[in-house]
């Protein structure tokens, strides 16, 4: 982090707000607008409110559950400082659902209804949100429909035969060569005939004549059909059958009857949904609860299983209306097959039919799904959140419509799954993007904190505000083992998702450490109005792909360069204008529009006509235009109805002709277009490097969030930095600060160089460590109101001491010079540095978790050890197999050369997991999990010193012993203080 790192003054940053036995300001959920930043400089800094911080995904065993346990449980989530929880039917690990008992307990029953109220009722008082999935799992289902009603989700299968050129074919119309799920009523839509041509074969794909298509309803009679093939090739026969596909939610059955899933993009699959709810659910207790909580309706992941095409009643109708010409005669080229298209036509058309067919899917997904459930839920006084991917759909647009858009650290393998998000969200006008973070398979318990702030640590650069945890699991279920039940584990007799988080973890002790440090996080990245330097158009808006945009992905980020993905949809939203030649300029405040070729059809050069009018409507009022690649043959991304491709090009040949638009014709010339448009980046690095950024202004004031990491489980590539970075400030007044993400503290920092209107700063942090940097007034704190600065120097560090001295740190003797703002240089003669101590030996008194009497009790033995080296608990025989909480013990000795301008850094080292440090009685703050120094100034004395230094483990290496049928494979973990530990002694000289 900045050089002051990890020294910072006293004054707390952000505090716990979820205080044991306090009630504060009932949440409203994630999307809440948090506290105003930009005024909390003068009085020191609000208390967090219950909408930045984190929540958990809270995992029932349907209905059987006890209101004074959900009572519980709120308590110890609300006293752990998450702002809410997720309530989710999900049971995975019970193998036999009949224990359930979904006839009387199930999803949706009186007794889960009982238990959602008690949830709300509890929540309510303690200032907390709670949300609720809108079925049973996932996805979205209800108990009143059966696979043959208008209102299930429904497939459409193919019959296919092969016809001899001059044949006659008679016999039944051809079956489903899909299987259907279960017995359902199959109905036949449409029969014809293509003839091949193997022209348009491709390696995997039979080409068909698209023109020969022969209409052949009026041939069928009672399931029969005679029909003779021309004598100009061989042909196919078709017939098309819509039926259900008997998808149910997952892991049930949660109701009886059984529940199947509804159709997302049909008018009844959205209003059976709602009617169970008006009807079975909302009792008028529970509406007058989720009005005063303002939670959210949660849709999971959109897993629509089938093994033909998905589809709704009357898609032919929207099609030929949406897109001008008829669906079923250009159907057999977009045909699946257990997920693979199996005939074409030429490569243009089968991409342009197919790109129609999605497009609708993906509007009558929007249209008639997401608005109306978003709508029916601001009716009752709550949000709409939901996961809008998983379907060929536009995740993009669809986030523009939700009121908090989520991503998941388990899918998304590139920070553009979240930028695709937070284009949506941002052009929106919204303010939360959430993920569901936290599952690794595998994982459960055996998943450290450090492992998931890890994986996170990038995404909160790329529009990520708001973290949802993988999860917090319902107490005790029948027949489950120690530590109680967990919803995703054992998982098929094997180890399961992680993780069940709560008191259950020893790492709970810890907890407020934890949330707060990502309720920091959360209040940083919320605040104001996100800024994003470019705007990437997406001509297909998927998501959760790993499919990157070429060279800011690549290349761009690494110099500070920022982007967000957008699609056309946007561009109808009323941000969508210029101003000052910014895009949406009270939100993202793009400054530039890049435009590359289609990257999931084959990066064709394809864009809408309406888009390419409004590209050249924003060039000409100001806005900078990119297109990468070639261009001078680009159609729309469709098959065109009458001359459209040809007013398109009249479009793009005006636009490419506009001072304010370039054509390059390589992602490796887009640097220099930029750069001759006179496009910078708000934040950038004179060489590549790992450090990913998000910028946020509120009220004037700039908000850095910093990361050196990226999503993904592994660094792999990411190193250690230490360079200057350079900000763009919004007043030449503002001066920067430093925000400790994990003690609170702040500190303005007191070396830097300004140019006008940026700012440069020295950033140093470890892969995967995070700070943030505020641009503010001088006085915003008061004690460091002082105009001067230090430019340079050449001591380890410089600082402010009170609010007009600056004091310079040093680690060894000798002579430093450091340059100040007013154009001095000082020289300062440092004569001595106490040597640095590594504690000889250490006491470890652990207390060792073991399962009680019953699945939810655990009991704890003491275990200690004497340590003359710092060693992995799984090579000590004490406590190789001990699970629990580990308390170190040393002294070391300070001299009595020792003097008050003196000070040290303690560093840990390896450390297992969470860990909390007292020095001589006194609780330092917590340390930074990735890079955990801590500066202990202030708590050091003259003779013995006492460190005791907290750590905690997972529960794995105890589940090994106690559950080997689920978890006896796993190895042991290396548990534990492992070090070096050391403490570094600095000395202080004032300027």
């Amino acid at each position: 982090m900045p050089e002051n790192s990890p020294v910072f003054s006293r004054r707390r940053f952000l505090q716990t707000a979820a205080v044991a036995g306090t009630a504060v300001a009932v949440a409203g959920g994630p999307g809440s607008t948090p506290a105003a930043l930009a005024d909390a400089g003068s009085t020191g800094f609000p208390e967090l409110p219950a909408s930045v911080r984190p929540w958990f995904r809270w995992w029932w065993p349907d209905g059987l559950v006890d209101p004074a346990e959900i009572a519980r449980e709120i308590d110890q989530i609300a006293d752990a400082g998450f702002g809410g929880a997720e309530i989710a039917a999900v049971h995975h690990s019970i193998k036999d659902k009949s224990v359930l008992d979904p006839a009387g307990h199930g999803w949706g029953s009186a007794p889960w209804i009982a238990g959602v109220e008690a949830a709300l009722e509890r929540a309510n008082r303690r200032g907390i949100g709670i949300d609720l999935t809108l079925g049973p799992a996932w996805p979205s289902a209800t108990p009143t429909i059966t696979p043959d009603s208008t209102a299930a989700c429904k497939e459409l299968a193919y019959g296919a035969v092969k016809v001899a050129a001059g044949t006659e074919y008679t016999g039944p119309v051809p079956p489903p060569l899909v299987a259907a799920h279960g017995d359902v009523e199959e109905k036949l839509r449409y029969v014809h005939a293509m003839r091949v041509n193997a022209a348009n074969d491709t390696r995997k794909e039979v080409g068909l004549e698209p023109t020969s298509h022969i209409d052949l309803n009026d041939a069928v009679a009672d399931g029969q059909i005679t029909w003779t093939a021309p004598a100009d090739g061989d042909w196919y026969l078709f017939a098309y059958w819509e039926r259900g596909s008997g998808q149910k939610p997952e892991s049930g059955p949660h109701t009886t009857p059984e529940s199947y899933v509804v159709d997302h993009f049909s008018a009844e699959g959205t209003r059976a949904v709602i009617d169970f709810w008006e009807e079975s659910v909302l009792t008028r207790e529970l509406r007058r609860l989720l009005k005063r909580n303002g939670g959210a309706l949660f849709e999971d992941s959109f897993e629509l299983e089938t093994d033909a095409l998905q589809w709704t009643p009357k898609i032919d109708e929207e099609f030929e209306k949406r897109r001008g010409y008829a669906l079923w005669p250009v159907l057999p080229a977009i045909l699946l097959n257990n997920e693979n298209t199996v005939f074409a036509f030429d490569a243009v058309l089968s991409r342009e039919v197919r790109h129609d067919y999605w497009e609708t899917v993906a509007n009558l997904f929007d249209e008639r799904h997401f608005r109306p459930l978003r709508d029916w839920a601001h009716r009752l006084g709550m949000k709409l959140r939901a996961q809008p991917y998983g379907l060929n759909t536009d995740a993009i647009a669809s986030s523009a419509i939700l009121d908090v858009t989520e991503g998941e650290s388990l899918g998304f393998k590139n920070l553009d799954d979240y930028r695709a998000l937070a284009g949506g969200r941002d052009m929106g006008g919204h303010l939360v993007m959430s993920s569901e973070t936290g599952a690794y398979q595998g994982g459960a318990y055996a998943t450290t904190w450090k492992k998931i702030i890890r994986t996170m640590s990038g995404a909160y650069a790329a529009g990520l505000n708001q973290t949802v945890f993988h999860g917090f699991s319902y107490a005790t279920a029948p027949g489950v083992q120690w530590p109680g039940f967990a919803a995703f584990t054992p998982y098929d007799g094997k180890v399961g998702f992680s993780e069940s988080w709560g008191p259950r973890q020893p790492s709970w002790i810890h907890i407020n450490d934890i949330s707060d440090y990502f309720a920091r996080i959360h209040a940083v990245t919320q605040a104001g109005s996100m800024r994003a330097d470019i705007a990437v158009f997406r001509q297909t808006g998927y998501s959760k792909t790993g499919i990157g945009v070429g060279w800011l992905t690549s290349s761009g980020v690494p110099l500070g360069w920022t982007h967000q993905l957008i699609s056309a949809p946007l561009l109808d939203l009323p941000s969508a204008r210029v101003r000052g030649g910014r895009l949406a300029p009270d939100g993202p405040a793009y400054k530039a529009i890049v435009i590359e070729g289609d990257r999931f059809y084959g990066r064709a050069a394809t864009i809408p006509l309406d888009v390419a009018r409004k590209f050249l409507s924003y060039a000409k009022a100001g806005l900078p235009i990119i297109f990468v690649g070639e261009w001078s043959a680009a159609t729309i991304p469709g098959k065109a109805v009458g001359n459209e491709n040809e007013r398109l090009k009249a479009v793009l040949t005006e636009l490419f002709a506009h001072p304010k638009a370039r054509v390059v014709a390589a992602e490796a010339e887009l640097p220099a277009a930029l750069s001759d448009l006179g496009v910078t980046p708000d934040a950038r690095y004179a060489a590549t490097s790992t450090l990913l950024n998000a910028h946020r202004v509120d009220k004037g004031m700039d908000l850095y969030y910093l990361s050196n990491g990226k999503h993904a489980e592994s660094s792999k590539g990411v190193v250690a930095i230490d360079h200057e970075v350079t900000f763009t400030r919004s007043g030449r007044d503002r001066v920067p600060y430093l925000l400790n993400l994990w003690s609170g503290e702040i500190e303005r920092i007191a070396r830097y160089t300004e140019n006008g209107d940026e700012v440069t700063v020295r950033v140093a942090l470890q892969v995967n460590q995070t700070c943030a940097v505020i641009l503010a007034r001088k006085a915003w704190l008061r004690e460091a109101s002082t105009g001067l600065h230090a430019v340079s120097t050449t001591a380890d560090s410089v600082h402010y001491r009170g609010s007009r001295r600056l004091q310079i740190r040093a680690k060894a003797p000798g002579t430093y010079t450091t340059a100040l703002s007013d154009g001095r240089t000082v020289t300062t003669e440092v004569e001595a540095v106490p040597a640095a101590i590594t504690p000889a030996a250490w006491t470890v008194a652990a207390d060792s978790w073991l399962p009680g009497a019953t699945p939810v009790e655990t009991v704890k033995e003491k275990v200690t050890a004497e340590l003359t080296t710092l060693a992995p608990w799984s090579t000590i025989p004490a406590l190789q197999d001990v699970s629990g909480v580990g308390r170190y013990t040393t002294t070391f000795a300070l001299d009595a050369s020792w003097t008050d301008d003196n000070g040290a850094y303690l560093e840990l080292g390896e450390v297992f997991d969470t860990v909390r440090v007292t020095l001589n009685g006194k609780a330092l703050p917590p340390a930074d999990l990735i890079n955990p120094v801590l500066d202990l100034d202030g708590y050091l004395k003259k003779g013995v010193n006492t460190l005791v230094v907290e750590v905690t483990t997972t529960l794995n290496n105890r589940l090994r012993l106690s559950d080997p049928g689920v978890y006896g494979t796993n190895p042991r973990q290396a548990y534990g203080l492992t070090g070096p530990v050391r403490i570094t002694p600095y000395t202080k000289k004032n300027l």
